[in-house]
């Protein structure tokens, strides 16, 4: 399989909103602005908001685009060194040091820099991200941050600022070429200070209906206008409810995919009770919206839509 010969950055803000455009994604220019700052200062991306919004496809989009590697640090709570940033491969080091005692080598200090030599270090996402090349870096992406501890978070300080780390047994291992940083946080927690001030931020939104709309007629061109244009109503509205969880625009596009894909050429009580699944995520979110309160805001929707046509 032939790569995709990494891209040139974009030299303007409209030059983002062309890039991102390429692989579908809808960037608002407030969005495609401070992406661009972000490739042209050299400095991490901080995205927060909501889930579902698309602030990890910023990251996967941003790397298909410009024809670099992807490399996602996938945080969670206990996240530690040996599965972020690196390990030792303890089985090949003992290997080593049972043939080196069996072939009579005794020098201690040639032993030990050979056991903790390159050939025997496991990289994991953070070392891996700081050995890109000029011209050909890797995107990084650190997604969810907010889900780790303050411990780890406080370790990647070093990485953020000079873009390298430091191996106690190794040395320190500093990027070539400083990789694309985007950190993201669903503020489940608050990210410290010190690591925002690293950064460049962003607060990803809901998107307003009109964009709403547009992502889907890219995502889902098989959904007719009158369908796209009721999803979008409905979520729309569906959002100013008190839900447990809100849908983001990834389900928004699961539903509008699931409507179409049973043929549907308009929402009906139903369909919605039937789909509803796609949209929601929660138990209690489905069963209010499985009442009359799901008929509720259809009726409204289609009222809303014909005033509009009228």
């Amino acid at each position: 399989m032939t790569e995709t010969a990494p891209k040139t950055l974009p030299q303007s803000i409209d030059g983002v909103i062309e890039l991102l455009g390429t692989e579908n994604y809808l960037a608002g220019r407030p969005l495609a602005t401070v992406v661009f700052l972000a490739l042209k200062m050299q400095r991490p991306l901080f995205l927060e908001g909501e889930a579902g919004v698309g602030k990890t496809e910023v990251a996967k989009v941003l790397a298909k685009a410009l024809g670099r590697p992807l490399i996602r640090l996938q945080c969670y709570e206990g996240l530690d060194i040996a599965s972020a940033v690196y390990e030792w491969n303890y089985a090949a080091q003992m290997l080593e040091i049972r043939l080196s005692e069996a072939a009579g080598i005794s020098d201690r200090a040639r032993l030990n820099a050979d056991i903790y030599s390159e050939r025997f270090l496991i990289r994991r996402p953070v070392l891996e991200a700081l050995h890109g090349e000029a011209g050909a870096a890797p995107v990084f992406l650190i997604d969810e941050l907010d889900r780790t501890d303050e411990a780890f978070e406080a370790f990647l300080l070093e990485i953020l600022s000079d873009f390298q780390v430091t191996i106690p047994e190794f040395g320190t291992v500093k990027a070539a070429a400083p990789p694309i940083v985007i950190v993201t946080s669903n503020r489940t927690r608050e990210v410290h200070d010190a690591l925002r001030r690293r950064c460049l931020y962003h607060w990803v939104d809901y998107p307003s209906a009109a964009d709403e709309l547009a992502i889907i007629r890219r995502k889902v061109p098989r959904a007719s206008v009158q369908l796209s244009r009721q999803i979008v109503s409905f979520v729309q509205r569906l959002r100013t409810v008190d839900l447990f969880k809100n849908p983001g625009i990834a389900e928004t596009l699961d539903w509008a995919t699931a409507v179409t894909e049973l043929d549907r050429l308009a929402l009906d009580p139903e369909t919605i009770s039937d789909t509803l699944g796609t949209l929601l995520k929660y138990q209690e979110d489905i069963a209010r919206m499985q009442g009359g309160e799901g008929t509720k805001i259809l009726s409204e929707v289609k009222a809303e839509l014909l005033a509009q046509e009228a």
